[in-house]
């Protein structure tokens, strides 16, 4: 990140939204103020329409869920696997995750998020990275324990409310040349526990805005989550999670349990 970065994150302070920009003490609000990082609360860096998920995005993670669900693994060259979340299933930097306690297997997914910003329809492939506004980090959780189809991921898989971290920064396109070109990784409480590179998505940023834009149209705000490589592992409440991408961001999450949420 530059000194003139443009990156911008939503933050609550004192009953109101605020944008933010990045500063070395936290973070620095429009009208000046520089507050710490834990003295806002972070709500995910744009206000998202439409969010756009892919499952089995990269070939390491299909065969990684294959090998552990004893399933067929999809072809490379098939359609992409697309569903819908809300916007009520996001919650921001260092917010908190539900983490039920019956479930037996729940696990993260770093991920690309890709966030539109010039509407559109029929894009041609050529032209569809003129429409993206820019980028973030995503952390969508998927609780395996609820999945009914492999090829089509349920609701309470995928769409449960404060299930999907977004953040901490909206970063502009413009500061992204080749969205292919990023490292990603995750760690549960410091350790480790998945590497990937965008550069090995089955289904890149361009061709999918196309494909998508074939049959609805992209709204600005419109939020395309574009998958998780291997090395999904179990979580527990308490667990704190911390997704990065090279030059996107750092998004730190926590799983909590069920009195957390009043359950």
């Amino acid at each position: 990140m530059t000194a003139r970065s443009a990156r911008t994150a939503r933050v609550a302070c004192a009953g109101a939204i605020h944008e933010a920009r990045p500063h070395a003490a936290g973070v620095q609000l429009a009208d000046g103020r520089v507050l710490a990082e834990d003295a806002v609360v972070w709500l995910p860096p744009i206000a998202a329409g439409t969010v756009i998920a892919l499952g089995l995005n990269y070939a390491d993670h299909v065969q990684e869920l294959a090998k552990e669900l004893a399933k067929p693994a999809a072809p490379s060259d098939a359609e992409p696997l697309v569903f819908f979340k809300t916007a009520g299933s996001l919650v921001g930097h260092r917010g908190q995750t539900w983490r039920p306690r019956a479930v037996q297997f729940m696990h993260y997914e770093c991920e690309l998020a890709v966030v539109i910003g010039r509407a559109g329809r029929d894009i041609a492939e050529r032209d569809a990275l003129a429409h993206v506004a820019g980028y973030t980090v995503a952390n969508d959780y998927a609780v395996r324990d609820y999945l009914e189809n492999w090829h089509r991921p349920n609701l309470r898989v995928k769409n449960r409310d404060q299930a999907t971290a977004l953040g901490p920064w909206f970063v502009p396109a413009a500061e992204v040349p080749d969205p292919h070109a990023l490292a990603l990784r995750t760690f549960v409480n410091g350790k480790l526990t998945q590497q990937g590179h965008t550069s090995n998505m089955v289904h890149r940023v361009a061709p999918l805005i196309a494909w998508l834009s074939g049959f609805m149209t992209l709204a600005p705000g419109d939020v395309i989550l574009t998958g998780t490589p291997e090395g999904v592992v179990n979580v527990n409440a308490g667990d704190e999670v911390v997704c990065e991408i090279d030059g996107i961001g750092r998004l730190v999450n926590t799983l909590a349990d069920d009195a957390a949420f009043g359950l």
